[in-house]
């Protein structure tokens, strides 16, 4: 097989590179996600299967996942299997949202036998599955757990508001209130949702998108 590695430890990467190539299959490795990016992004030939680490440079946050989501939108039959020591939850639902098929989640710790990473590569070259039950558990914990049970009664208004599309402005004449209060009530809605620093404008999408996915019935 042919197996691109993307990993930015070095010892790690010829490690399993040393690994498969002993095995007999063919491996090219990159140390970062936009090295990745640029050389399959727009490839005719494509890998046997990418195997990505989560945590790349620059951020070291999750730059290869969201490499092989990307590289997975542009090829949709490349095979991913994600390697890494953690569960990102946000992308690891969305790489999963769609078809499964060729796509894998391993723990690097958990990997207690060597057969045991060659058989995970192999199957999802071969258009197979592989999640560790782990990430199934940490990924169905954070879906459960939408965050808007924590919400008070005023903070759901101001969420509905907000899905109405108005501004902080039109929210506090509905309400009533001042700005300062609303201001403080988005804040906190925010907070309790668990939506990951970003620009306000990026957050407040996602608050959105939270409510009109796991809004009550009976609730507009």
């Amino acid at each position: 097989m042919r197996i691109v590695i993307a990993e930015d430890s070095v010892l790690l990467l010829q490690g399993l590179t040393r690994l498969l190539t002993d095995e007999g299959h063919e491996v090219v490795g990159y140390r970062t996600a936009d090295e990745l990016v640029a050389a399959l992004g727009g490839a005719t030939e494509l890998p046997d299967v990418l195997v990505t680490d989560v945590r790349m440079p620059p951020s070291h946050t999750d730059e290869g996942l969201r490499a092989a989501i990307h590289l997975r939108s542009l090829h949709p039959r490349l095979p991913v299997l994600v390697l890494s020591q953690y569960v990102e939850q946000r992308y690891a639902r969305e790489l999963f949202a769609g078809d499964v098929r060729g796509l894998g989640y391993v723990l690097k710790d958990r990997v207690t036998d060597i057969d045991e990473l060659l058989d995970a590569i192999s199957r999802v070259a071969g258009n197979g599955t592989v999640i560790d039950p782990e990430v199934v558990a940490q990924i169905m914990a954070r879906t459960t757990r939408t965050g808007l049970e924590g919400l008070t009664a005023r903070e759901r208004e101001v969420l509905a508001l907000m899905a109405e599309g108005r501004s902080n402005y039109a929210i506090a004449d509905r309400l009533v209130v001042g700005l300062p209060a609303v201001e403080k009530h988005v804040t906190s809605i925010l907070t309790k949702l668990g939506l990951p620093p970003d620009s306000d404008d990026h957050r407040r999408v996602l608050a959105v998108l939270r409510w009109l996915e796991h809004r009550p019935n009976g609730e507009s």
